[in-house]
């Protein structure tokens, strides 16, 4: 299981971003779109933390052998990672409200790194301790965003 908690890789994300921005002032039309970008991003996340939180299992993404139910509710039916899908979010509204293409770049980065190490490393983790439970689960709801199947 990988040891660096994923906000981690998050914030190095909104580090690179400021370092690779263009030393402009963002326009009001950035700021609305960043604003409403971040605040749907806080609230798919917020609604798995909440979703957890209704089931009594753990939200430590180090540590998901702990995971005490499948969570398929809420934030849930249409990603199997909304807390990620959260932190990406944020991400990509810091990057709106930067401006340029290159603050784009840590998205992608934190994307690849989360879905080939942690998520993995999840996966396997909730198959293990869920079987059937999970696996249906996982090929009925997208890794990252979609409808329901």
């Amino acid at each position: 299981m990988p040891k660096v908690p994923p906000p981690v890789f998050a914030a190095v994300g909104l580090v690179a971003q400021h370092l690779l921005a263009p030393r402009r002032r963002p326009t009001v039309a950035r700021v609305v779109a960043a604003g409403a970008i971040a605040a749907g991003s806080v609230y798919v996340a917020g609604s798995a933390i909440r979703a957890f939180g209704r089931e009594h299992t753990t939200v430590n993404p180090l540590e998901p052998e702990r995971a005490t139910a499948v969570v398929a509710e809420g934030p849930f039916r249409y990603t199997r990672n909304p807390m990620y899908v959260g932190m990406a979010g944020i991400l990509t509204a810091h990057a709106v409200l930067r401006g340029g293409l290159l603050p784009l770049a840590p998205v992608a980065a934190f994307v690849a790194v989360i879905d080939r190490i942690q998520i993995t490393a999840e996966g396997h983790a909730m198959s293990a301790s869920f079987g059937d439970a999970y696996d249906a689960y996982r090929s009925a709801t997208p890794r990252w965003l979609g409808l329901p199947r």
